[in-house]
């Protein structure tokens, strides 16, 4: 999605580090919560109903607050924005959402999804390097380790717990359209405005996700009396925590905090989806997934610190080493 100018305005210590622990908690918990929406949702339905609803009541705050123009943009933005918006949400979410369904064995882990989606920032240089711009040395350091990582991540081990190859390539796959779409955001003519940017791209994003989700026939024999109560409340929180709350509160850190602090979300929040899988439902946290993916952190954490502090002032986040998916 665009995003704000980096410029900073002072704000209170507390202020910012109780947005950053939103962000941080919030994005890294929302794999888990995709976990369990789909138990007993339809994966692809469930994303289109989520970010459609996200969209609206984000249009109806800003209606309210701002007025009857509050959502008035011209065509090209319009289209740039539900461009993005397809990119984002149903390529990236959507797959990653893909990913995460289906029985063990088959379904990637949310921690792992997490550590993989990690890789964005990684994905945006080598889409810079191909447009002609040339990152730094240690840039390109980050991203060979990130990458070293990965391969770490989803090498067969022959164990049990080894990590699904068809749903990590899937994972890496909504990694790839999220960062294609972080890319070209900054490029293209958007809605001046973020919060009515996301408006737009929810809105394209869920349309796209239904239209998929109709193809691949997922509401056949579907009932929602069959909905476990676990999985609607995963849906509710996804909803709010993720689209709503998360978003807001760095939107808002874009503005107030320096953006290398507010870019150390990019590999906090895989620590916290690793974290909350395994204390919660138990998911299995093996060497492998931990060596590999401490070296992707690692490769992230090297690419973010060398990238940020020499971004011009005006120029967007998605500009630049890129974002990890915001669930």
């Amino acid at each position: 999605m665009s995003s704000p100018s980096s410029r900073t305005t002072p704000a209170a210590p507390a202020l910012i580090w109780t947005a950053l622990v939103l962000v941080y908690v919030l994005w890294g918990s929302t794999y888990l919560g995709i976990r369990i929406a789909v138990e007993s949702l339809p994966p692809l339905a469930s994303a289109a109903l989520r970010f459609a609803a996200a969209g609206l009541v984000l249009a109806v705050v800003l209606r309210l607050r701002r007025g009857p123009g509050a959502l008035r943009v011209d065509r090209r933005q319009l289209g740039s924005a539900a461009l993005v918006g397809v990119l984002l949400l149903a390529g990236g979410n959507g797959l990653v959402v893909l990913a995460e369904s289906g029985p063990p064995g088959v379904a990637v882990p949310s921690g792992v999804a997490a550590l993989l989606v990690a890789i964005v920032p990684l994905l945006v240089v080598l889409l810079r390097t191909v447009t002609g711009d040339r990152p730094r040395g240690w840039t390109f350091a980050g991203v060979t380790v990130g990458f070293v990582g990965l391969v770490l991540l989803v090498l067969p081990s022959g164990g049990a717990d080894q990590v699904p190859l068809a749903g990590a390539l899937t994972v890496v796959a909504g990694a790839i359209c999220w960062s294609i779409g972080s890319f070209i955001s900054g490029r293209l003519r958007m809605p001046s405005d973020p919060f009515v940017a996301t408006v737009y791209e929810m809105f394209a994003g869920a349309a796209a996700l239904a239209v998929l989700a109709l193809a691949r026939d997922e509401l056949r024999g579907f009932s929602p009396a069959e909905v476990t109560a676990r999985s609607w409340a995963a849906l509710a929180y996804l909803m709010v925590a993720g689209s709503l709350v998360a978003f807001t509160a760095y939107v808002w850190l874009l503005h107030h905090a320096p953006i290398s602090l507010v870019a150390t979300y990019a590999y906090v929040n895989p620590a916290v989806a690793v974290a909350l899988g395994a204390l919660l439902v138990a998911e299995p946290v093996t060497a492998q997934v931990l060596l590999g993916g401490a070296v992707i952190v690692a490769g992230v954490a090297l690419v973010v610190s060398t990238e940020r502090p020499r971004r011009p002032a005006g120029e967007t986040a998605a500009g630049t080493a890129g974002e990890p998916a915001r669930r």
